[in-house]
């Protein structure tokens, strides 16, 4: 009686509730690097990005008087304004590091030898003297404001119009192109053809080698990194294109084969048996029937393969990457954007979203087959 018709049981609405925490998870970490590659190091440091929506009150940089000197009624004026945005509200300021709020917005400040300083609320200063200022030091002013939400594409021009970037993240591009579509592509082949034989073809040992490439895919692929990179150097492979795409072929392919073995076997026995009497052989049978029945299983695998490749760092690190820099892949290259000393954020969060427009791409045009490649095999 409880699972009567047109109500939810509570399993299903855990299950609902569930998914929808998983999607927040993931979403509102994306969403916020999403925000900060709009905002400057000043307000990423200041702020975190959901207050980017609405209007803080934050103790700005000190700036220093600049701007040209008139003459008025006897005294020299420089005047100018402390923050681009015309509606922000100065609540206090100050002229040293010590004391920053020490004053109030309009409030008029003998700086001494006759030298004023005022600050209006809407950031105007009026910084006047008996004598021409000529070239002396002039003074800061550090202000506590209102800001209303403010956005920049400054990080998005610095990254992709500055030639000191352009030219390494371009670079990087087309070499983490170069390492992502052949280290799809060939697990998928291979994959395929093993997986064929592992569902449609009786030979000794079968059952062994399906337990074996079950196992594989719980081994870490940290433990067989160095002594892959000893057998290429033996080989004398060494560190180059080629053997970043064997190692991601052999890291790939034990959840290549059995995605694609559990996807074969739930093919209508029928037409693989009708298919031999008409005289087909297997290779035959592979590429005319069971080929391209099994696209959405390919095109998930794919997804998922071309996504770990694009995003790799540490197999680039061992497998390819070498002191001339000249193979640095776009994980590598936005380590680089950070600086020394890390503190380039809001370039750390452009970088990312460029690096992951290919991927999103990639994702977008196949992700109808996703599901099906996923869930085929899975229950007869």
């Amino acid at each position: 009686m409880d699972n009567i018709v047109g109500k939810k049981s509570a399993l299903t609405w855990a299950v609902h509730i569930s998914m929808a925490c998983l999607v927040a998870l993931w979403l509102l970490p994306t969403f916020g690097l999403f925000v900060s590659s709009f905002r400057t190091s000043d307000q990423i440091v200041g702020s975190g990005w959901w207050s980017a929506l609405s209007t803080q009150e934050r103790q700005l940089p000190a700036i220093r008087v600049a701007g040209d000197e008139v003459e008025k009624d006897g005294r020299f004026v420089i005047e100018g304004r402390l923050f681009e945005a015309t509606n922000a509200d100065v609540s206090a300021w100050g002229t040293s590091s010590q004391a920053p709020t020490k004053y109030g917005p309009g409030e008029t400040v003998d700086l001494g030898d006759g030298v004023s300083l005022t600050v209006q609320a809407d950031g105007v200063y009026d910084l006047s003297g008996p004598v021409s200022f000529g070239d002396q030091r002039l003074p800061r002013i550090f202000s506590t404001a209102a800001t209303p939400p403010e956005f920049t594409l400054d990080n998005y021009k610095s990254l992709l119009l500055d030639p000191k970037n352009v030219d390494g993240m371009g670079k990087a591009f087309f070499n983490t192109l170069t390492v992502t579509i052949p280290a799809t592509i060939i697990p998928i082949l291979v994959a395929a053809f093993a997986a064929y034989a592992l569902a449609w073809m009786d030979f000794p040992g079968r059952a062994l080698l399906i337990a074996a490439i079950v196992g594989l895919l719980v081994v870490p692929l940290q433990l067989a990194l160095i002594p892959l990179l000893k057998l290429h150097l033996t080989l004398g492979i060494g560190k180059g294109y080629l053997g970043v795409w064997l190692a991601h072929t052999g890291f790939g392919l034990p959840l290549a084969i059995y995605l694609l073995r559990n996807y074969m076997v739930g093919l209508p026995r029928d037409i693989i048996e009708c298919a031999k009497i008409d005289g087909a052989t297997d290779f035959q049978i592979f590429m005319k029937i069971v080929l391209p029945l099994s696209f959405p299983a390919l095109a998930s695998f794919a997804i998922f393969q071309f996504l770990w490749t694009w995003n790799d760092l540490l197999v680039a690190l061992v497998f390819l990457i070498d002191s001339s820099g000249e193979t640095t892949v776009m994980t590598k290259q936005i380590v680089e954007l950070l600086g020394t000393r890390g503190g380039n954020w809001e370039i750390l969060a452009t970088a990312a979203f460029v690096s992951i427009a290919v991927p999103l791409m990639v994702f977008f045009a196949m992700q109808k087959y996703l599901v099906r490649g996923l869930l085929a095999g899975s229950v007869k």
